[in-house]
């Protein structure tokens, strides 16, 4: 506020006030907010940025143009990863490049900040180097847990999903959420797949709400042997 309501002693007529993620302030804080964008038009414009912009409140809204940016498309984020890996002297290879794309899920800041947490290891990057400094879920494990279960293996397909979870450390939510995905590619009928597709909604529901996630996962797989 006290920068604000203070003029600019340059050329410029106004300053400038950005605002990153400003979706976490409070209703309270952005109350407050609005009437300092409202008291000091003449002297300061503000630049808001928010993940949802859901949980803003109108007053908020409505005083702001709106620019809403979608996500990046795989080749987008590949020309940043190359551009990257010229300035810091990094090899990513293609695999690694696409791993990238899928685990940011087209996020410009993800897919920078992946790539730089992979370089205080190693200065060439590759798929295997990615899933496990992020301890993220690799579709080609879940794809084989899947192929494995619908093969009518159950036992084995259980014990390849308890293996994710304790050598790799990953959790059961994120598990869910590829294995939602890579339904998808499985050889099922259409009326198959959204019948699993629900039910992972089912499964996450029942985890977010405390329920033991390795029992969850195995009730899922059962339900990948039903006819």
């Amino acid at each position: 506020k006290d920068f604000a309501r203070v003029k600019s002693m340059s050329n410029v007529p106004f300053k400038i006030i950005f605002l990153d993620e400003c979706d976490s302030l409070t209703k309270d804080a952005q109350q407050a907010l609005r009437r300092t964008m409202e008291n000091f038009t003449s002297s300061t414009r503000f630049i808001l940025s928010c993940n949802y912009s859901s949980k803003l409140i109108d007053p908020v809204i409505s005083r702001c143009s709106v620019f809403r940016f979608k996500n990046l498309e795989q080749n987008e984020i590949e020309k940043l990863v190359d551009n990257i890996c010229s300035k810091e002297n990094l090899k990513v290879d293609d695999k690694g490049k696409y791993a990238i794309f899928e685990v940011s899920n087209g996020d410009c800041r993800k897919a920078t900040n992946i790539l730089q947490s992979c370089a205080s290891v190693s200065k060439e990057i590759n798929e295997e180097l990615i899933y496990s400094i992020l301890s993220a879920v690799n579709p080609k494990d879940i794809k084989i847990v899947l192929e494995t279960v619908l093969s009518g293996d159950f036992v084995n397909a259980r014990d390849k999903l308890l293996d994710l979870m304790l050598k790799k450390g990953l959790n059961g939510l994120d598990i869910i959420k590829q294995i939602q995905k890579e339904v998808w590619s499985l050889n099922l009928d259409d009326k198959r797949k959204i019948e699993l597709i629900d039910k992972c909604g089912e499964i996450e529901f029942r985890m977010n709400e405390g329920s033991d996630e390795f029992v969850q996962l195995e009730t899922l797989l059962v339900n990948f042997l039903r006819k």
